[in-house]
């Protein structure tokens, strides 16, 4: 099993660690920090995450909750691909395109 990290998801993590960063460096790097801890459970776990509601067509779409975050990913026989890092107050039903739906 390993993780894959799509070019959305790490820019969304990117993104999260500057929102953080502009108060403080050194917690948007500790946090940041305990995103990936977070996500690298996945490899013992994978099967962890809840699958998410708004793709209830998409079976192997799942997620795991940090925090106030959304960290979905795709199972896939070999590997965890994470797609998307979204803040948990974000309507995902409206959010276009899925983040399922992108290739990265």
């Amino acid at each position: 099993m390993k993780i894959d990290w799509t070019e959305p998801a790490i820019e969304d993590l990117a993104g999260i660690r500057d929102h953080i960063a502009r108060d403080s460096e050194f917690y948007a790097g500790r946090f940041a920090g305990r995103i990936v801890e977070a996500v690298e459970k996945l490899l013992s776990f994978p099967e962890m995450g809840r699958k998410v509601p708004e793709a209830e067509d998409q079976g192997s779409i799942r997620e795991i909750l940090f925090q106030s975050y959304r960290i979905i990913y795709r199972l896939e026989s070999e590997k965890v691909q994470i797609l998307s890092i979204l803040h948990g107050s974000r309507d995902l039903a409206h959010h276009e395109p899925k983040p399922w739906e992108i290739l990265g």
